[in-house]
């Protein structure tokens, strides 16, 4: 999408399809993501020089580090509103049961629908990190554990915009096709540049409903899934125009 929109300036709007209702949602009503969460993502990696379980005891484990870290961050107490949010999905290190580990390796997702709050938890939690790495060396009176950081990801977080062009062809596609309206909501989405730029653009539902996203339980139900592909195809061509019968609602960039 960056890349995109960095390439292509006279983009005049945008539609994302993606996601599906909720999974209380018998009526097809689904959802429109007027709103980007944003987020960052960061890979951080513990070091020690490792050794014997038995014959190097007494120095700094990179697990034990990553370990005082997740026990920190988890700790935090983000604002409900704006919503804002951190998980730890992937961890890893270590070499054998009996050595102290050299290596240990986590992956942070932080989200908010904020730009302040996203930037203000990332600061907290790369702060606790540092401090977990010097908790870590004070155990053990050493200076040999460290802490490296990768920025994995960066999808910025932009304000809802209900009132253009995009938003409301896709409402009004609903409500042609004698659906319910759909909710508006917050979501990290491919529209997220989009609306960080101020582009008109939205997230719309593929149809079905579902729940648990990303986890091994994810499940789909193609319940009044026709709805999806008609309302975006309605909401397209109200947009762009169809010709003969309607002009678009979208304006196009001079």
């Amino acid at each position: 999408m960056k890349a995109l929109f960095r390439d292509n300036p006279k983009i005049d709007g945008f539609i994302s399809v993606d996601s599906m209702g909720a999974p209380d949602d018998e009526e097809g009503r689904g959802k429109i993501v007027d709103h980007a969460t944003g987020s960052r993502r960061w890979q951080v990696t513990f070091k020690t020089t490792g050794g014997h379980s038995f014959n190097n005891f007494g120095s700094p484990s990179a697990i034990h580090a990553m370990g005082r870290a997740i026990a920190k961050i988890d700790e935090l107490r983000p604002p409900a509103d704006p919503k804002t949010t951190f998980t730890i999905g992937v961890v890893s290190g270590g070499t054998s049961v009996n050595a102290i580990a050299g290596e240990a390796q986590m992956q942070v997702d932080m989200r908010s629908n904020s730009a302040t709050e996203l930037a203000a938890i990332e600061k907290q939690i790369l702060e606790l990190v540092a401090a977990a790495v010097a908790d870590e060396n004070q155990r053990w009176n050493s200076t040999d554990a460290r802490v490296e950081t990768k920025l994995l990801g960066d999808r910025p977080a932009g304000t809802a915009n209900s009132d253009t062009p995009v938003v409301q062809a896709a409402l009004q596609a609903a409500v042609a096709l004698g659906l319910p309206e759909p909710t508006l909501a917050a979501a990290s989405t491919d529209a997220n540049v989009p609306l960080s730029m101020g582009i008109p653009a939205a997230t719309v539902s593929g149809g079905g409903r579902g729940d648990k996203a990303h986890s091994l339980d994810e499940w789909y139900e193609p319940l009044n899934a026709w709805a999806g592909p008609q309302s975006v195809l309605l909401t397209v061509l109200s947009l762009v125009g169809v010709d003969g019968v309607s002009q678009p609602l979208l304006p196009a960039k001079r």
